[in-house]
């Protein structure tokens, strides 16, 4: 008897609900009806759609991919042997390698200052090779590259004292080479040149072998140190806080910035620190777990070249700096620090304080190289009139032999004009 009851019940509460949730229409005779109006959901992906956009970065982030195909096609086009240039037929299948949308064609015609087109002397085929000027920035690159090797090194090893293992994956680093401005082979160059500091566990583990102290001051500290000199401010407003730049357009409701002072005061575990155990469930344990892993992607992000870094990439890094969290909804609580960008089907964050007006405020020798050729590819089609016309190749690359490639097509046709 109780079971029937219970089951009727039941049955009683799933019409109910199925009554509740249909939407009653406005009329007459139904006008004392009352609604029950759901509460919208705030999650992720709602923020990301209803953030204040910054022009400037979601511009400097569609030429920064476009740059991103531009070196891929250079890479496939040096990895050929027959020669510094390929074919526009062969080079329409790297399409999806390089993640391009329009035709190959249309693309390298866009670019000239970037890419050269011409005729191949002997098979009269469209080819294509990189100008003088793109090859000369490349170099420069990686010339700018060894110059600034130590503070590659030293940031290398700032990323392993943020570990809380001291160690990372070798695959990491790589997905995060160009960020950190480390070269290709940074395997040998770099983690097998600096022996004494770096130590290599079955080839796809680093581990630090000592800590520097000199490193153990994050980027923000030094922030502080400046504001507390220059405004003034005491020690309590500023020995936890942030800098914080909300973009242009960005609503402030009623109390935010009374929860943005407390945030700021509220203390946290510093990247570089003693690994405290930071207790959830106590008294504000959320904000200073949520407020640890802010520390340290704003490390993480000051440690860069370019002081950026696609989201995706970040995941890799996760269980290392045991951020047991959300990172994209992270970045999106916090759009005075941080900034993503969504152009070109990625998302890019960006450290707000470090940008101004699309442009890197103290910038290096690495991105002083990059900046250059990203002005290259900002010219597209323009002052196209000053360059020389383009020549058809009259030199090949020299095989092992002793002759060059595109020698052996000659004979081939000479002999058949004989034959004819």
């Amino acid at each position: 008897m109780r079971l029937f009851e219970s089951s009727k019940l039941s049955l009683f509460e799933f019409k109910a609900s199925v009554l509740c949730s249909q939407v009653t229409p406005f009329g007459p005779f139904n006008s004392f009806v009352q609604k029950r109006w759901l509460k919208p959901v705030i999650s992720a992906r709602t923020r990301l759609e209803d953030r204040s956009r910054d022009s400037k970065l979601d511009k400097l982030t569609t030429h920064l991919k476009k740059l991103d195909i531009i070196l891929k096609l250079h890479d496939l086009m040096s990895s050929r042997k027959r020669g510094p240039f390929v074919s526009l037929q062969l080079m329409s299948r790297w399409r999806n390698l390089v993640g391009l949308n329009v035709g190959i064609g249309a693309f390298v015609h866009k670019y000239p200052h970037v890419f050269e087109v011409f005729k191949h002397p002997v098979r009269r085929s469209l080819c294509c090779r990189i100008s003088k000027k793109m090859r000369s920035l490349i170099e420069e690159e990686a010339m700018a590259m060894k110059q600034w090797e130590l503070e590659v090194v030293h940031r290398v090893k700032k990323l392993l004292m943020m570990s809380v293992s001291g160690t990372l994956r070798v695959h990491a680093l790589r997905l995060v080479r160009r960020e950190f401005g480390l070269p290709e082979d940074f395997r040998e160059s770099i983690l097998g040149k600096y022996s004494k500091d770096f130590r290599l566990i079955d080839l796809e583990v680093v581990e630090l072998i000592s800590r520097d102290e000199n490193l153990d001051v994050a980027e923000i500290e030094k922030w502080r140190e400046k504001e507390f000199k220059e405004k003034w401010l005491s020690e309590f407003e500023t020995k936890y806080a942030f800098p914080i730049n909300f973009p242009t357009g960005y609503e402030i409701q009623a109390g935010f910035r009374d929860k943005l002072k407390n945030w700021q005061r509220l203390p946290y575990v510093k990247p570089c620190g003693r690994k405290e155990v930071v207790r959830i469930r106590t008294c504000g344990g959320i904000e200073r777990y949520e407020k640890r892993a802010v520390g340290i992607l704003h490390e993480f992000l000051s440690l860069t070249v370019e002081k950026m870094v696609e989201v995706e990439r970040l995941s890799h890094f996760r269980r290392d700096f045991s951020m047991v969290v959300n990172v994209r909804e992270l970045i999106l609580k916090h759009p005075g620090i941080f900034y993503i960008s969504t152009r070109r089907n990625s998302q890019t964050v960006f450290l707000r304080e470090a940008y101004s007006k699309g442009c890197l405020i103290e910038s290096n020798p690495i991105y002083d190289v990059r900046r250059k050729t990203l002005d290259l590819v900002f010219l597209g089609r323009r002052n196209t009139r000053q360059m020389p016309a383009p020549k058809e190749i009259k030199e090949f690359k020299l095989n092992g032999d002793g002759k060059m490639d595109g020698d052996w097509v000659i004979p081939m046709l000479e002999n058949l004009d004989n034959g004819s």
